[in-house]
């Protein structure tokens, strides 16, 4: 990152000064850095050149025995045409206005998202857990129960949808999208097609779905919809290859510039997998190497990061590994990540659980709000704000208050995380588990 700001400060500062320069104007100004017949910068310039240079080899030598083949070193490249190359400028899009104000409403103080995006195989298998049939029908009651809970706007702002429930309304006839608009919570839609094999990969994925993307997302739109989700995925035991690196930054880059034409929000989520034993340094190499690729991605596809939310894995230990990390640990490498590589332009960083469960996903959440932070910090939870509601309901009517209850517990305490006000007393051993799975798909 800190390479590219620099060479691209040097490739336009150039390009200004040939341009408005013209060689008579240099001759009468005798700069002693240029000779005859010879096209040289200004020392100022060449300051900036070696300061670009310095950062790239600073980059390239501290490459990682857990990343390999990084594309670091193709940005000079790529970046040195930069000066003759026609300078893009961003225009402000007809939806840019509405995109800040709801960035800014979903990361609002004290509230998060409810992801109940799971598609329609997932859901089943969660209903398969407590002994129901995927039908159609089991998914409306169990996404109703979610949707029309009393008072679930005071924790949760958002509310990520699959397609499916996007369309549908409760047994009354009502739009389960304006059941999200009278708790003032705005209605998010999963527009991502799924993972699918990476060829030329070390057995690694790739997220399909750009095709139709933009018509897609206009419907999406019309239909109430406000903010969009694409969630792609890298493995630490892959690697991961920089191929598959590069393919979830640029593919999130595509989504997210297309999400904004259509009047969507995008979610960035490049889920780093909890799978493996790898110690928390490595998960904070990857990710740190993983960002800087998205936010490349991102400026080059002309995004507005005031416009966007992201939802990023903590940085912890792989599941697998030997040492259990504290809160406070994870706090420490997770902010560290973030402060190195996000803006403070991004309005809001809403994590995912990714497995955890209940109470430390929760418990780590709170730990990252103990001191201010440049971003709103919060929570996209599906996993850890569910478990408990759906073992509660176990698809009995008479069940669905006491499952609307445990709903707003936990949204609660992961609210009163995001202010840093969270102490766990009173958890149940329920919220305790943990709910990770090896090779878990969505």
């Amino acid at each position: 990152a800190v390479c590219g700001l620099h060479e691209k400060t040097f490739c336009l500062a150039s390009a200004h000064y040939y341009k408005l320069v013209t060689p008579p104007e240099r001759e009468r100004r005798k700069f002693p850095h240029e000779s005859k017949g010879k096209k040289l910068l200004p020392p100022f310039l060449e300051r900036e050149r070696a300061m670009a240079c310095s950062s790239l080899v600073k980059l390239n030598a501290s490459s990682s025995q857990w990343i390999g083949q990084q594309s670091f070193n193709q940005r000079l490249g790529s970046s040195s045409r930069l000066a003759t190359r026609r300078v893009s400028v961003v225009r402000a899009g007809s939806y840019t206005e509405e995109l800040i104000q709801t960035a800014k409403s979903i990361a609002s103080p004290g509230r998060g998202i409810l992801a109940i995006d799971e598609s329609n195989a997932t859901c089943g298998k969660r209903l398969a857990s407590i002994g129901l049939d995927n039908t159609e029908a089991n998914r409306q009651a169990y996404r109703q129960l979610l949707l029309t809970t009393p008072g679930l706007g005071e924790y949760i702002s958002g509310a990520i949808l699959f397609e499916e429930t996007l369309y549908q309304s409760t047994t009354d006839g009502k739009k389960f999208v304006d059941c999200l608009r009278e708790e003032n919570i705005v209605p998010g839609i999963k527009v991502d097609k799924g993972l699918v094999p990476l060829p030329g990969s070390n057995n690694e994925s790739w997220c399909q779905g750009l095709d139709g993307l933009a018509s897609r997302s206009a419907e999406y739109y019309k239909q109430g919809a406000r903010f969009a989700k694409w969630r792609t995925v890298v493995s630490i035991p892959c690697g991961p290859s920089a191929l598959a690196v590069k393919e979830a930054a640029w593919g999130l880059a595509r989504y997210a510039a297309i999400s904004q034409d259509n009047g969507l929000v995008p979610i960035v989520e490049p889920e780093i997998l909890l799978d493996g034993d790898h110690p928390i340094e490595q998960t904070l190499e990857v990710a740190e190497h993983v960002w800087a690729e998205v936010f490349y991605y991102l400026a080059e596809n002309n995004v507005t990061f005031e416009g966007i939310l992201l939802k990023p894995s903590m940085v912890t230990p792989g599941a697998e590994h030997k040492e259990r990390a504290s809160p406070e640990t994870i706090a420490k490498y997770t902010l560290t990540m973030l402060k190195r590589r996000v803006p403070p332009a991004v309005p809001g960083i809403m994590f995912l659980s990714g497995g955890q469960s209940e109470l430390e996903a929760t418990l780590n959440l709170n730990a990252m709000n103990q001191s201010p932070n440049p971003w709103h910090v919060s929570f996209s939870y599906a996993r850890a704000l569910q478990n408990s509601v759906l073992k509660t309901w176990q698809g009995h009517p008479e069940n669905v208050e006491a499952a609307q209850k445990a709903l707003l517990v936990r949204a609660k305490a992961n609210s009163h995380a995001q202010l840093g006000r969270y102490s766990g007393e009173g958890e149940s051993e329920e919220a305790k588990k943990g709910m990770f799975v090896k090779g878990y798909t969505y």
